[in-house]
């Protein structure tokens, strides 16, 4: 406790960090402010009753940091930036001139990557933007807008949204923390007071063992993220220190620590974002005109609004996604090269190709559990919700799940800069 105690004193002691956190904080202030700021036009009530009818909207709703819910100028959010990141992520399997730019082109090739997410984040968000557009039209939320007014709402949409993704990379150079996860964050926060306030005045007695129920679930997912975060497998690894004389000398003993969930909270974000984007569409097709494709389209979304499948697809893309973000930021070949070129080794293990393939085996196995973990607890509020039919703990447990998981990343990232400047 005495630790902490000194390390908080440390953090406004050091003044980089300290400015650090306070830029941090002012961009996010900025972001918030952006998200009160409304498009003309819109029916405030009927808007309030769609969102309060529609399971789709009102999820999209708590990750846009309720810019849905005012038709605010980042009202898509970093949504198209979080799509575009995905379909880039998925090159890196597909095209070797992208796995070679994220991997072994280092600083330099990660910015030409961010650059090609950041090209693509503008046709995405031109259609999330006309897909809303429309939608909230043919539900008389907003009138028939003529073209030149359509255009217009859709540059705002657009640049809204490459704003924020602007002032999170900002966050992410000049304050401390991943920007685009905290101002996913922030939005999830700033809903938390209208919710909380809800859940009160809407308190019913009848309902109390579902109220405990949703805080012993709060308390585990609290809990296992946390614990699983911090979680580590460590490899040992030895180093020989050579003499003067080039023959083998004093041998330094350290390990490599393999993470139980390398993938952190991005899974998540990957998933929702995967089951939010074909909901908006099929919600956009089924008001079409076309009797098939109208047809279809309520189909898709009644599959998707069946409770039980929604949490199977659920569970299966946070797996999934888990796995292949562990795949695709951490290499085992890599890892073994550099080992070798710095005289370590694992010791019972050949260096080179038997050192990757142990440490692959080891990755693959930590993997398993890390992945087994997040889908569960991603689905654990689901399940509640369908047992118990309290609609809002399924919106609850996912965004508790990032706010946690995103606290964890930040309060590391502070402690590493204190520690740097203790040394």
């Amino acid at each position: 406790m005495q630790e902490a105690k000194e390390k908080f004193k440390l953090v406004f002691k050091d003044r980089v960090l300290r400015n650090r956190i306070l830029i941090t904080l002012g961009l996010l202030v900025i972001a918030r402010l952006l998200a009160v700021i409304p498009l003309p036009g819109i029916d405030a009530s009927r808007l309030g009753s769609l969102l309060s009818t529609n399971q789709f909207l009102s999820l999209f709703n708590i990750f846009s940091g309720g810019g849905l819910s005012s038709f605010s100028i980042v009202l898509l959010a970093v949504g198209p930036y979080v799509t575009a990141s995905i379909v880039m992520q998925l090159l890196t399997v597909l095209v070797p001139k992208f796995k070679s730019m994220y991997q072994e082109e280092g600083d330099a090739g990660r910015r030409k990557f961010s650059q090609y997410s950041r090209m693509l984040t503008v046709p995405l968000a031109l259609l999330q933007g006309y897909a809303f557009i429309i939608l909230l039209e043919k539900q008389a939320v907003l009138p028939t807008l003529a073209l030149g007014r359509l255009g217009i709402d859709l540059v705002i949409l657009v640049a809204g949204s490459m704003l924020l993704v602007w002032i999170g990379e900002l966050i992410t150079e000049f304050g401390i923390g991943n920007g685009i996860s905290l101002i996913i964050f922030a939005g999830i926060v700033s809903r938390l007071p209208a919710n909380i306030g809800q859940l009160l005045f809407t308190y019913d007695a009848s309902q109390l063992p579902v109220y405990i129920a949703a805080i012993v679930a709060m308390i585990a997912v609290i809990f296992g993220v946390v614990y699983i975060s911090e979680a580590e497998r460590p490899i040992p690894v030895t180093y020989s220190k050579p003499t003067h004389g080039g023959t083998a000398g004093r041998s330094v003993s350290t390990y490599l620590p393999l993470r139980v969930n390398q993938a952190g909270v991005i899974p998540i974000i990957f998933a929702l974002s995967i089951l939010l984007f074909p909901q908006m569409i099929l919600q956009f097709l089924v008001t079409s005109s076309n009797l098939s494709v109208a047809h279809i389209s309520n189909s898709l979304l009644a599959l998707l609004n069946n409770q039980w499948f929604y949490a199977a697809t659920y569970f299966v893309l946070v797996f999934v996604f888990t796995y292949f973000y562990t795949a695709v930021t951490f290499d085992p070949d890599q890892i073994s090269e550099n080992l070798q070129k710095s005289g370590g080794y694992i010791p019972g293990v050949r260096p080179g190709n038997s050192t990757a393939e142990y440490i692959s085996r080891i990755l693959l196995r930590l993997t398993l559990v890390g992945a087994l973990f997040l889908a569960v607890i991603a689905v654990l509020p689901l399940v509640l919700r369908a047992l118990t039919g309290a609609q809002s703990l399924a919106i609850g447990g996912t965004a508790l799940l990032i706010v946690v998981s995103v606290v964890i990343d930040l309060v590391k990232k502070i402690d590493a800069q204190v520690s740097a400047q203790e040394y």
